[in-house]
């Protein structure tokens, strides 16, 4: 059924938005994600700090921010320590530089913690877009576009969809939590 792709896209949407929040969780090496949602006020306006200079990873501990305008160093700076980053960083009057410590115990079951919970999150986007999708096809049953052998058909297919995205959710959580894990 041609509608079921427009629920398959909200579908893949939500891997999407699940890979963009696993790429915000710090797993003890240095990633230039973890920053995407760090903003700075620039001209009036939050800008992404990706936006306001070059960032670069000289080892796999540490990243290295380096402004266009060096008016935002005291700002980037700021930004980072208000952030959930929990890294101090070092600032010498040029570039910021982010020095990741290797992960703690408790700091890497807190983390799993959270990759747990932006699993669940997706699970439950996935499913409110199986219901949004069976709810269209009982529609669509009803107004009489469809045989009940359709409908029945479609709600199976659904539910098959549904499985699939969420084995991969699952897919996703594992492989995160088994990076968090590694020393």
């Amino acid at each position: 059924m041609a509608d079921l792709k427009e629920f398959q896209r909200k579908m893949e949407k939500t891997l999407e938005v699940l890979a963009s929040d696993f790429g915000a969780v710090r797993a003890g090496r240095a990633n230039a994600q973890v920053l995407d949602r760090i903003v700075v006020p620039y001209y009036g306006v939050d800008t992404p700090i990706n936006q306001v200079g070059t960032i670069s990873s000289p080892d796999p501990r540490t990243l290295v921010i380096q402004p266009w305008d060096a008016s935002l160093l005291k700002q980037i700076e700021k930004a980072i320590q208000t952030s959930e980053l929990g890294i101090n960083p070092q600032n010498d009057g040029r570039i910021i530089r982010l020095v990741f410590p290797q992960l703690t115990e408790e700091r890497r079951k807190d983390l799993t913690r959270q990759v747990k919970k932006y699993g669940e999150d997706s699970k439950v986007a996935i499913r409110n877009v199986r219901r949004d999708a069976v709810d269209f096809v009982k529609k669509s049953q009803k107004k009489g576009e469809m045989t009940e052998d359709d409908e029945k058909k479609a709600e199976k297919d659904i539910q098959d969809l549904t499985d699939k995205y969420i084995k991969k959710v699952d897919e996703m959580c594992a492989k995160k939590e088994k990076e968090l894990m590694e020393i």
